[in-house]
C-alpha cells in the first residue's frame, strides 16, 4: 500500500507549525538577527522568514538544517 496524503490535515498540524515558527523566531532573536539578516545568511527573502515564523509557509528540511546552524541551535530544538 502506498503513501496517502493527509487531506484534510489533522487539527494538530497547524498548531505544531505555529510552535515551530515561534521557536524559529525566538532563536533568531536570541542570535541577534533581523528577518532580513537571517534571510541574507541563508539565501532566502525576509518575507519567507516571516512566513515561516508565522506558520504561513513550511520550511523544507534543508532550510531547517541551515536555519538551525545559522541561529546556533540543534535542529531538534526547533522542531521538538
Amino acid at each position: 500500500m502506498g503513501w496517502v496524503p493527509l487531506d484534510p490535515m489533522p487539527d494538530w498540524v497547524p498548531a505544531r507549525r505555529r510552535e515551530i515558527g515561534s521557536r524559529l523566531r525566538a532563536a533568531r532573536l536570541q542570535a541577534g538577527l533581523t528577518q532580513i539578516q537571517l534571510g541574507e545568511r541563508i539565501g532566502r527573502d525576509h518575507r519567507t522568514i516571516h512566513r515561516w515564523e508565522y506558520a504561513q509557509r513550511i520550511p523544507t528540511l534543508e532550510d531547517l538544517l541551515v536555519l538551525a546552524d545559522v541561529v546556533g541551535v540543534p535542529l531538534s530544538e526547533l522542531v521538538r
